[in-house]
């Protein structure tokens, strides 16, 4: 589901070249809510074409609904990472501190500082227990987890959970995103019911799953050559 997005405070927040301000400023389950397997990657799919430095973007205004030490990752990825984020006009961040029950992916348009919020699940193998909260990061192959880092998005697809979004994994934490098919996808078990029925959302197997209605808006706002940093604060 799609809050409603809103404009926030402007705080001055550094954010030029590779010194960046992050230095100062402090798919998938079954219907037992339990994963299923991801579909294996195509060979075809690429990454985006390496980019040349773009020149300093706006000084963004610091949302509140995202933490601090979160945002300052993000913007340090952003920027250490410019040679293959193409476009770096918005960014998501993905809260991993927050429980499933939240919505805690955060699209950040960099200029603007307006923030739309998405629901999103995270990986069996991070809360074995089916706690809501995520308890550990994995880039192992078959560990079902999801990983921390940042990602750029690559090209879509049609697999076994219809419309869906191939990542590649920019950090040693998360370099297998892409053959381990860690992608975005919609998903049931992230719809907005499951909240109130079950106080939690279903786990994927590592993907961003986010709710089925809520796909096509994903999509819409973060495209191919935008970064997904996922991190807890």
């Amino acid at each position: 589901m799609v809050e409603s997005p809103e404009v926030l405070t402007r705080r001055a927040l550094l954010f030029t070249g590779v010194t960046v301000a992050a230095a100062t400023l402090a798919g998938c389950t079954s219907r037992t809510l339990i994963g299923q397997g991801e579909d294996t990657p195509s060979r075809a799919a690429v990454a985006p074409r390496p980019a040349a430095p773009l020149a300093a973007s706006p000084t963004p205004p610091v949302p509140p609904a995202i933490a601090p030490t979160l945002l300052t990752g993000a913007l340090a990825a952003l920027e250490r990472h410019s040679r293959m984020v193409r476009y770096r006009d918005r960014v998501a961040i993905v809260d991993f501190d927050a429980p499933s029950a939240q919505p805690r992916m955060h699209v950040l348009d960099i200029e603007s500082g307006k923030v739309t919020r998405f629901l999103v699940a995270h990986g069996a193998g991070s809360d074995p227990g089916h706690t809501g909260f995520l308890q550990r990061f994995s880039n192992r192959h078959g560990s079902n987890a999801s990983s921390e880092g940042a990602y750029v998005t690559s090209n879509y697809y049609v697999g076994k959970h219809g419309r869906s979004q191939r990542l590649i994994g920019l950090d040693p934490t998360n370099n297998n995103a892409l053959e381990r098919a860690i992608v975005v996808h919609g998903a049931w078990y992230a719809n907005p019911d499951m909240v109130p029925a079950h106080g939690k959302l279903g786990r994927s197997q590592g993907c961003f799953a986010v709710g089925e209605r809520a796909l096509s808006d994903v999509f819409a706002l973060l495209g191919e050559g935008r970064m997904i940093y996922a991190a807890r604060a």
